[in-house]
């Protein structure tokens, strides 16, 4: 029976044998069932783990399909159901993070009318809260709007602008962006205070807002704070501030966008569908960005 040691070296015997890893897998199947059975419930778990249990079904067969084993998603399901490879779910708690009742100035939302074509020409920011044992503490993020990539954060356990502009300035350190790159968020005052508006002009960036009662306009930060807390914080139960951010920027830095697949990017992570559109692991911001187009009201 035939004896596999790993991924490198089934690549190596197929380099041997001038074989695809399809094409290997294709015959192994054909001729050593159960072998393959149990290398496939192998490979299964191994993805399991390491996306820390939230992949289902459709993203390990994705993962399984870029690895070179053909399956269908409907046998994966079959496996993970055998093994008890559940993804995790869990209830969340809302709570306010932001107060749009101020007198300070508002922007036009230019977001909604963009066409989004590279990375650095539209930046969406946010606010969440994450609960602790006995209290909430905040986290800001900065995220490009065309990679899905999270461009700055910052944690704190009080939700004032000093969060918001600690975040800002980590983007714009990451990224140094062009100026004419579109910065958008909701109306809160953490976004409207003074400071926040002065860091945007003083490094070129435009500012946009959320319409009023329209919390799809910042539908991208929504969808990466419900993929932070499903998979990340309703998992553990953190000591301290310490203890939550450590695993915040491990989430973050080494999963999220390092690792983690989204569909909306073609089953790539952020950095990897970074490289694959600019060559390299993030674009400076010393080469100019693709226009951005309008739409027409």
């Amino acid at each position: 029976m035939m004896q596999l040691q790993g991924k490198g070296n089934i690549e190596r015997l197929c380099r041997v044998a001038s074989v695809s890893r399809a094409g290997f897998y294709r015959h192994w199947q054909e001729v050593e069932p159960d072998q393959e059975e149990v290398e496939l419930r192998h490979q299964i778990q191994q993805i399991f783990m390491e996306h820390r249990g939230h992949y289902g079904g459709p993203r390990i067969t994705r993962v399984l399909h870029q690895q070179g084993l053909l399956v269908n998603h409907k046998r994966v399901e079959r496996i993970m159901r055998t093994d008890n490879l559940l993804a995790i779910r869990k209830k969340k708690f809302a709570l306010a993070t932001t107060d749009s009742d101020h007198e300070l100035p508002v922007y036009l939302n230019l977001a909604a009318r963009m066409e989004v074509s590279a990375i650095n020409q539209l930046w969406v920011a946010d606010i969440t809260y994450i609960r602790l044992s006995s209290a909430f503490v905040f986290l800001a993020v900065v995220i490009d709007r065309h990679s899905r990539r999270v461009v700055g954060r910052a944690i704190s356990e009080t939700i004032d602008q000093e969060l918001t502009l600690a975040a800002l300035r980590q983007a714009i350190e990451s990224r140094k962006p062009l100026p004419g790159l579109v910065h958008h968020s909701d109306r809160g005052v953490q976004y409207a205070a003074r400071s926040y508006g002065e860091l945007l002009q003083a490094h070129g960036l435009i500012p946009s807002m959320s319409r009023p009662g329209n919390p799809y306009d910042n539908a991208f930060c929504e969808s990466f704070m419900k993929t932070l807390k499903k998979e990340e914080v309703y998992c553990r139960e953190y000591r301290d501030l310490k203890d939550l951010t450590a695993h915040i920027e491990e989430f973050i830095d080494k999963y999220y966008n390092q690792k983690r697949l989204h569909s909306a990017l073609r089953y790539s992570s952020p950095a990897d569908f970074e490289v694959a559109a600019t060559g390299s692991p993030q674009q400076s911001g010393a080469v100019k960005a693709p226009r951005v187009r309008f739409f027409k009201a």
